[in-house]
Formats: C-alpha cells, sequence, structure tokens
C-alpha cells in the first residue's frame, strides 16, 4: 500500500459539540464514612477518609456471603488497594461547587479489587448504599458484581471492567474526549501489575503519553499498584520481572512519582493529591504514581501466600471472626464483629444440620463419578507426552482454573509461563508449532476469543496451527460476570481456516479427543502437511466422566446417546445434560426422542445428524451455552439446509443479551431458559407444527 496523495479540501461544518448525555453516575456523598480516619493535606488540613482496616474487613464479610452462595470471590486485590482507594476517593468526594464525576473520570481496571470500592463507598453510603447490600454481593439480584460492569451498575461503574487492561485504554479516550470537548476534568485510572502485562495496556502506556505530548490529552493520573503478584502466584518467579518496564515509564513520556508504602495512608493521600496537582499543571506529561504495594495486606497469611490470597481464602464462615480479628489487630467494631459471628454461627448451624442428616439417613447409592471437563484435557496431555510425543504448554496465569496445571506438575520441563498476555501466549504457541512441537495454549474462553481471536488467524495463516483448551465458557463463569462470559466462542472461531471447534461435554470425551487431536497433529506435520488448529471449549463445573457406559468417541462423529422417532435433541458441552434430561422427561409423557451429543461445532456430522433428523420427521431441538447466532444450532441448521434436508428447528440458547452475575450457572440457565423443561416445551411446539 502506498501513501495517500489524494487531495481533499477542507468542508465546513459547524462547530464540533458532543452529544448531551446524562450520567447515570450517583452524585457526591452528603455524610462522612461511618468508619474513618483522618490524614492530613498538603496545606496541613485535616482531611477525612475511608477507613482501609473498614474496607478490608467488609471485603471479608461480604465475600463470606458470596461463598456461601456458591460464589468464588477475590481478597488479595482489594487488600492491596484499600489505601489507594480511600485517598483517591477522599479527593475526589472533597470536590466543592460541582458534582464529584464533573471533576474526575475514575476508571478502576483492576477488576478484581472491585468489591473493595463496594465496600468502601457503602461505608461512604455512596448511592445510598448499605452494609445490608454488600451481603448480596455477585448475586443475580444485586448489581455489586464482582468486576465493574456499568450495564448493571451505571450508579457506580463509569466503565466496564474484568478483562484485564480493557477499560485502561477506553480511560485513555475519555482523556482524549474530554480535550476535544474543553472538559475541565482530570481522568484517574487504577491498574495492577498483572494487567500491565497484557498488549493492550502496553499500547496505553506507550499513547496516552505520546498524544499528550501533542496537547490531545486532558490531565491523566496513572496509578499503578505493583506487588509482584497475579493470580496464579509471584510475576518475576512465574514468567518474568516487570520491573523494567516500569522503570522505563519515565523514558516513554510520564511523570513517574515512586509511592515506597502504598500501606501508609498519610503518604498515600499526599502523593495522590501531589499526583493530580501535577497532571492539571501540565496535561502534556501524565503522572503515573508507581505505589508499592503487598497483596492481601492485613493478614498475615495472605501476604505470605504466593499468590497474595488472590480468591478469598476463607470456603464458608468457619474462621472468618479471626480473619476480622486480625484486620483490626484484636479491635473489631462491635457491628463487624457481630456480623462476623453471625456468619460464624450459621455456619455451625449448618454444620450440625448435615452431621444429624447423615446420621439420620440410610447409606445412599454409589455417587455418580463426576470430574471437571478440563481434567481430561490435561490427562490427555499427559497420555501423549508420555508416547513421545513433543507436547508443550504455553500458559497465561490461569493453568490452574484450566486444568493443564497438571501437565505442568507432570513435566515441569515442558510449559512457560508468558504471564497474563493471552494474545501473546497464541503467538508464541504458533512459533513453537513451527519449531516442530505440538503447543497447547490455555486461558478462559472469553480472553482466548476476544485477546487471542487474531493470533488464531495468523497462526493458521502461518501454517503454524495450535492446540487450544479454552475454559469456563458461557454462563458457566457465572460468578465473574458479562466480562468473562464467553457466549460468542462458537461464532467467533467456527469460520477460522484449518481450525476444528469443539465442544467436549464430559472428562472421558474430552480426554479421548483431545488425544486423538494431538495425535492428528503430529500425523499431519510428520507428514508435510500444514495441519489443522483445534479448539476445544470446555465448562467449569464438575460433570458425570461419561454419560454412558463403555462410550467410544469417534473423531469427528455426533454421539447418539439415546434413540426415538418423535423428535430429536441435539446439545453439546455443558448444556448436553439438559438435552438427555429433557429426552428423559419426554419419555415419560409417551413421546420418545433421540438425543445426540454434538461436539464437533463447525464440522457438523451430516451423516449422524441428517439420519436422525429424517427418522424424527425434521422435528429438531438444540440447546447450548452460547448466542443462537452463529451457534451450534445455527451451524446445524445451515448444514442440514446445505444438504437439502427438511427440518424444523427451535434453538434454545441467549438472544443478543449479556450475561450478568450469579453464584452458580444454573441460576443463569433459568433466567435465560436453558433447562429441560424448556427443552421439552420447544419439542412438543414443533411436534405439533
Amino acid at each position: 500500500m502506498g501513501a495517500d496523495t489524494t487531495v481533499v479540501k477542507p468542508v465546513e461544518a459547524p462547530p464540533l459539540s458532543p452529544l448531551s448525555l446524562k450520567t447515570k453516575l450517583a452524585p457526591t456523598p452528603t455524610r462522612p464514612p461511618k468508619y474513618s480516619v483522618k490524614v492530613k493535606n498538603a496545606k496541613g488540613q485535616e482531611v477525612v477518609l475511608g477507613d482501609p482496616k473498614a474496607t478490608r474487613a467488609l471485603v471479608a464479610l461480604m465475600d463470606v456471603h458470596a461463598v456461601n452462595g456458591g460464589a468464588a470471590c477475590h481478597w488479595g486485590g482489594p487488600a492491596a488497594f484499600a489505601e489507594i482507594m480511600s485517598a483517591i476517593h477522599g479527593v475526589m468526594f472533597a470536590t466543592q461547587g460541582r458534582q464529584w464525576h464533573d471533576a474526575y473520570n475514575f476508571v478502576n481496571d483492576a477488576g478484581h479489587t472491585e468489591n473493595g470500592i463496594y465496600a468502601l463507598r457503602a461505608n461512604w453510603g455512596f448511592d445510598n448504599l448499605t452494609f445490608e447490600d454488600l451481603k448480596g454481593f455477585r448475586g443475580i439480584k444485586s448489581k455489586l458484581t464482582g468486576h465493574g460492569e456499568s450495564h448493571l451498575n451505571p450508579q457506580g461503574v463509569l466503565l466496564s471492567n474484568g478483562p484485564l487492561s480493557s477499560a485502561l485504554p477506553q480511560a485513555q479516550g475519555l482523556a482524549i474526549a474530554d480535550k476535544v470537548a474543553k472538559r475541565d476534568r482530570v481522568t484517574i485510572c487504577t491498574v495492577s501489575d498483572g494487567a500491565s502485562m497484557e498488549g493492550e495496556a502496553k499500547e496505553a502506556f506507550a499513547a496516552i503519553p505520546g498524544l499528550a505530548a501533542k496537547d490531545r490529552v486532558n490531565p491523566f493520573v496513572l496509578v499503578l499498584s505493583d506487588n509482584d503478584t497475579k493470580l496464579s502466584g509471584r510475576i518475576t518467579k512465574d514468567s518474568f520481572s516487570m520491573q523494567r518496564s516500569f522503570s522505563a515509564f519515565g523514558a516513554l513520556g510520564w511523570n513517574v512519582i515512586s509511592v515506597p508504602n502504598g500501606h501508609d495512608l498519610q503518604s498515600v493521600y499526599l502523593f495522590v493529591e501531589k499526583a493530580i496537582e501535577q497532571a492539571r499543571a501540565n496535561p502534556n506529561v501524565p503522572v503515573c504514581l508507581w505505589v508499592k504495594t503487598i497483596k492481601g495486606y492485613g493478614v498475615k497469611a495472605t501476604e505470605e501466600n504466593a499468590a497474595g490470597g488472590h480468591g478469598f481464602p476463607l470456603s464458608n464462615g468457619e474462621k472468618i471472626v479471626e480473619f476480622v480479628n486480625e484486620i483490626y489487630g484484636g479491635q473489631t467494631p462491635d457491628e463487624f464483629a457481630n456480623w462476623a459471628k453471625a456468619l460464624r454461627l450459621d455456619w455451625e448451624q449448618k454444620e450440625a444440620a448435615k452431621k444429624a442428616k447423615a446420621a439420620s439417613t440410610p447409606a445412599a447409592a454409589p455417587a455418580v463419578k463426576k470430574d471437571k471437563v478440563q481434567a481430561g484435557l490435561a490427562k490427555a496431555a499427559i497420555r501423549a507426552a508420555q508416547d513421545g510425543l513433543p507436547v508443550y504448554s504455553i500458559s497465561s496465569d490461569v493453568q490452574g482454573s484450566t486444568g493443564i496445571s497438571t501437565f505442568h506438575k507432570s513435566f515441569p520441563d515442558r510449559y512457560i509461563e508468558v504471564g497474563i498476555a493471552e494474545a501473546n501466549m497464541v503467538s508464541t504457541g504458533a512459533g513453537f508449532s513451527k519449531g516442530g512441537f505440538i503447543p497447547i495454549v490455555d486461558t478462559f474462553g472469553q480472553f482466548g476469543v476476544t485477546k487471542g481471536n487474531l493470533p488464531l488467524t495468523m497462526a493458521a495463516l502461518s501454517q503454524a496451527p495450535v492446540i487450544a483448551m479454552f475454559s469456563h465458557v458461557g454462563f458457566q463463569d457465572a460468578a465473574d460476570g458479562a466480562s468473562h462470559q464467553a457466549t460468542t466462542y462458537f461464532a467467533a472461531t467456527s469460520s477460522i481456516p484449518h481450525t476444528v471447534v469443539i465442544a467436549p461435554s464430559c472428562s472421558d470425551e474430552a480426554e479421548s479427543l483431545l488425544y486423538e487431536a494431538i495425535k492428528r497433529f503430529a500425523a499431519d506435520r510428520a507428514g508435510g502437511k500444514d495441519g489443522e488448529s483445534y479448539i476445544f471449549f470446555v465448562g467449569r463445573e464438575n460433570y458425570p466422566v461419561s454419560w454412558v457406559e463403555n462410550a467410544t468417541y469417534e473423531w469427528g462423529k455426533a454421539q447418539i446417546l439415546q434413540r426415538g422417532t418423535d423428535v430429536l435433541l441435539i446439545g453439546c458441552g455443558p448444556l448436553l445434560i439438559k438435552a438427555l434430561e429433557a429426552g428423559k422427561k419426554l419419555g415419560e409423557q409417551g413421546v420418545t426422542a433421540t438425543v445426540i451429543n454434538n461436539p464437533f461445532i463447525n464440522r457438523v456430522d451430516i451423516e449422524t445428524i441428517g439420519t436422525a433428523v429424517k427418522s424424527c420427521f425434521g422435528r429438531v431441538v438444540t440447546i447450548e451455552d452460547h448466542q443462537v447466532v452463529g451457534g451450534m444450532g445455527a451451524q446445524v441448521s445451515h448444514a442440514l439446509s446445505q444438504a437439502g434436508i427438511t427440518h424444523r428447528m427451535r434453538s434454545l440458547g441467549i438472544h443478543g443479551e449479556f450475561g450478568q452475575y450469579a453464584y452458580v450457572a444454573e441460576e443463569l440457565y433459568q433466567h435465560h431458559g436453558l433447562t429441560a423443561e424448556k427443552m421439552v416445551q420447544a419439542a412438543l411446539e414443533v411436534i405439533r407444527k
């Protein structure tokens, strides 16, 4: 492509004026924090701030309510950020003569710290939040979501966060837009050292000072929490040090202010005040507060934990009294002490009820063996390596969640962690592929298909296929909300050339299909062929390790689990179980259904499925944990139409909506009609037509 040499005359237009958008953000609180501490500002005046100890205690207490409901939670991040958030909010809420949000854009990119912001703001009474509201944290009826999501909580969240570094470049856009609109506003964005490993962060780190130097950006303050810790452990130990990257901020054009102790509230407040003052004084040089923190600060066990107590370390209320007491050094306010005791009592009563029930209930039949589907993927990788195939794992921090950590422990010299950088992970895998290895990359489905989509395409285009394990798809990641819920994963990857998209529904199936994929990968490459990428999408929760005894999993074939002639039910992945349940319920009504497991999403087994469609008079119902547009059902219907097979189909899926938070996926399945009962209803409707 050559330079653009076109000549275009300037066009006259009315003065540029932004649309008048009324903010939904809640106004400045009208009262001081209930639990407060005092510091002095640069002028020596007393300033009232929310007590960081109260923030930590409230985070711990609200997290217990969430884990009791079945959700995962975060402790390490909000504990590290408590003083930072206290200082920032103290400055913002002290705005005089106008609302705080007219003076500041506040953007939190560190999504795992959002519960700390809720706790702090409830202490202030912001948006009429109460401590009672915190008890619903992460529940389907609460707007206090695990990561900040503006579509559910526009009163408190300006920009949604969750996928690390996604909010930072949007904050950049806010600051540039304010400059264009000639607004007097400072943008403050909080980020973590882990998020700084992402490609989007690195782009923004360069662009913000670069554009500011050209007078294109309003005053900007970046607050970086540096504790050398991420989800799975220490950043430097597990991947590589970020210290040289942070040291280069000055060369990029940032005014770097080092804050040696991020837990000295007086010091942090003065540094925040100074950063805002300097950013206002010279908007051409954005300010970076480089704050040294300790993840999990306030509780010794989490401070010393390799991951900083990233997830909440308590699984129930058994030890919450001691946990909160340690935060307060034994001087816990009565309100929090009584709250903790009530949670402890609730745990004791539940334990007593369990024991009583166990004592009075006859021995039950052996439970169906269950496991996470990704466990089968790890088994396949280990088995292939034992067979002598050059399997190599490239991870990006969540290997414990995706299940590949079992492979890492089995073969410590056959993996590398590139840090929190999903796009880089996939591209590194492509390099390994080109170098003669069989690379397996892993992350959550949402990050794999959003951050990894272009690298997946380029891997195929470079004849460097990869094998991907993408977990927590659809509503399976209920507690992490819409930002983490991959609901377009089939649509996003099915049309990439030379790529096979697979959705196994149980551990045994996952093991069998991944093992076969590895063998096919090796055979193709050894035979001089380009080979294909294989993307495995799996859920999060436990399922039976198999659906039928002595099951076989033939490559490229759909699996018939039940035979009937009235209607065909097709499922895959996490929702196959709903199709099986629907088949049984229909049988109870005298309706016989064929139930098919369809794991090969973009390689539809038209022979098996087409034959079943014909035997069921063209009546088909599909169910999936995915948008109906571009999903499994849509691809099956298209394949049937291409083959000239007449059919009437009902597709149960997600109809153009984002997900939301819930304790467990089943709550979202019920909310969106992804149930066996709804599948039965759809089947009867198809039959009656």
